[in-house]
């Protein structure tokens, strides 16, 4: 008769082989696409997510990639403020209207961020900003300058050529919010740092923001900059969607309702959204709680707990992921997870790339491969689950990034957390394509793959 002992080696070793088994029965998933597609798809990929993206506020240093974007001329010059309709279909009349404006990333103004087009002043003047889960002040460069302005596409805008604008005095709410100090004059002046080392101060204002030729916010509070410094590339400012009160998403909340989504979009030179206010939701929605962690009570977090790479879920505990949290942020490229993680996710993915050559690394990425010869590239499919079962699908282009220098090369869109960041980031590459939804007031984020 066996022994209780071997009863419970032999029970072990059961257990391990079902579990071996069940692993190696997952289904596997996979994505592709076509040689043609790929090669269509990089004409518009002309500065690379693999460059430092313009900075977000947040307290981690930044980053660098190693691409310098591409020069290219300005397709689109004199863009107007992007009409968009008030009221979207499928919303009750009763319901705040919403309104829509186009999204892209483009290279000719050297920023790996999205960019959105808005109007200040009255008479509105067009200026193309960045716009950022991660901050709350909204800004512009205005002259004189008095600091230091870089040089950005548009006219530096002229606050006395604009009927609406006015200046905030240094003890008012809003200078509070701002962080804001008050000056000789008593005028408010803010000053923010972001994390890579750029940085922004000016007088903090208030003016008439125009989202559409439609639809205006009067009394909208930005910072008038007229110190900037760092790599904003050449756009004319950042619009902060931060969860502090001087975001545009909270100024906005009484009259369009406390909640906003975007689409990045696939591929650079094409068009995605941002939305402010409520729209209809799609059946294939996905919902997960909204963190938030009062040491940074204005960004976004989610509970991340395990990462599924072609039908394999990776075998890390749930805490390697939850012990930091994790930052849901549109101003960063890449995805940053813990080194623990990344290793496992890096592992997995080149065993399942092995019919392809692989590249030096470029920068952080230390994971590439030259695609030459093949008439299509199959990677395994990647999803993001949270703690409530929510599980969020990556596109393609989520998951790989493409050297601008040599369309054939492209690499993981990963990187292990820096020890100096204090939480895991899931960044802009990995939201490509897909709608995010930010519902501030039921506390949510829901996502919408293949929405752009």
């Amino acid at each position: 008769m066996a022994s209780s002992h071997g009863r419970s080696s032999l029970m072990r070793l059961l257990v391990l082989c079902l579990l071996f088994g069940a692993s190696l029965a997952a289904t596997r998933r996979y994505l592709s696409v076509s040689m043609d597609e790929l090669l269509s798809s990089k004409a518009h990929l002309d500065c690379s997510p693999l460059k430092k993206s313009a900075p977000s506020v947040r307290p981690v240093p930044g980053v660098p990639f190693p691409f310098p974007p591409a020069p290219r001329a300005h397709p689109y010059p004199g863009i107007p403020v992007a009409p968009a309709p008030l009221v979207v279909p499928g919303i009750p009349i009763s319901s705040p209207p919403a309104v829509t404006i186009p999204d892209s990333s483009v290279a000719y103004l050297g920023t790996l961020d999205f960019v959105v087009t808005v109007g200040f002043g009255m008479p509105a003047r067009a200026y193309t900003v960045v716009f950022d889960t991660g901050s709350d002040v909204s800004w512009i460069q205005c002259q004189p300058c008095s600091g230091h302005c870089y040089k950005q596409h548009d006219p530096i805008f002229d606050p006395t050529r604009s009927s609406t604008y006015g200046a905030i005095p240094c003890r008012s709410q809003e200078c509070r919010a701002a962080g804001g100090s008050c000056d000789g004059n008593g005028t408010c002046i803010y000053d923010v740092e972001y994390g890579d080392g750029s940085s922004t101060s000016g007088v903090e204002s208030y003016r008439t923001l125009s989202l559409t030729s439609s639809i205006a916010l009067h009394g909208f509070v930005f910072g008038c900059g007229e110190k900037n410094l760092g790599s904003f590339g050449d756009v004319d400012g950042l619009i902060g969607l931060g969860l502090g009160k001087l975001s545009l998403s909270s100024q906005a909340a009484a009259k369009l309702g406390a909640t906003f989504s975007y689409c990045l979009p696939s591929h650079n030179g094409t068009q995605g959204y941002l939305t402010i206010g409520t729209t209809p939701v799609s059946d294939n929605v996905t919902y997960t709680a909204m963190v938030q962690k009062p040491d940074y009570p204005s960004l976004y977090f989610v509970e991340l707990v395990s990462i599924d790479i072609g039908g394999y879920v990776l075998p890390v505990p749930p805490a390697v992921f939850t012990s930091a949290g994790t930052l849901l942020d549109s101003g960063t490229t890449l995805t940053y997870l813990p080194e623990e993680a990344y290793a496992a996710l890096r592992d997995w993915f080149k065993f399942t790339m092995k019919q392809y050559e692989p590249a030096p690394p470029r920068g952080v990425l230390d994971t590439c491969y030259d695609f030459t010869g093949h008439g299509a590239v199959f990677i395994p499919a990647v999803s993001f689950k949270f703690s409530d079962g929510a599980v969020f699908d990556l596109d393609f282009f989520g998951i790989l990034i493409f050297d601008p220098d040599d369309a054939m090369v492209g690499c993981l869109a990963f990187a292990a957390r820096p020890q100096a960041v204090a939480f895991n980031i899931i960044g802009n590459t990995q939201q490509r394509s897909a709608e995010v939804i930010y519902d501030v007031a039921a506390e949510k984020i829901g996502f919408v793959p293949g929405s752009c």
